[in-house]
């Protein structure tokens, strides 16, 4: 093969941001609606649950055990998730509540291109970080 001098690589970049007032304050917005639509969806699986073990077939018969057990399944599986949910972004809510503002959350991952070149210090592209402060970008550091 021949030699290069240099090369095009991704790397990951994790994205954080300064915790302020109204990134706080939208953030626990966002969570507790997610946790209102998970108990509303929780109250209305209790209801189409209900509403299948009672539908009669056309002699007029209930389910039986073994569709009972079905029901019960499906939508037990169901519900479950939605509670999983709400213990998840519970217990994220209450960390972010006792979060103070200035604090630096991860909001995501993302990933960059970097030529690297002979001699270049592979470590140093690893772990960037972009800061931002309501949508600003307020520092990039490794």
């Amino acid at each position: 093969g021949f030699i290069m001098d240099k090369v095009l690589v991704k790397f990951p970049l994790t994205i954080k941001a300064k915790l302020t007032e109204k990134l706080k304050n939208s953030m626990l917005e966002e969570m507790n609606n997610g946790i209102q639509q998970a108990q509303l969806e929780i109250s209305q699986i209790n209801i189409q649950a209900e509403r299948a073990l009672n539908q009669k077939d056309d002699e007029g018969n209930l389910p039986n055990e073994e569709a009972q057990a079905m029901i019960h399944r499906h939508f037990g599986m169901e519900r479950q998730k939605r509670e999983e949910y709400i213990a998840q972004t519970t217990a994220r809510r209450d960390e972010l509540e006792k979060l103070a503002l200035g604090a630096e959350i991860v909001q995501g991952q993302s990933e960059r291109f970097v030529e690297l070149k002979v001699g270049d210090n592979i470590r140093d592209q690893f772990n960037v970080e972009v800061v931002v402060e309501d949508d600003k970008i307020i520092a990039i550091r490794s």
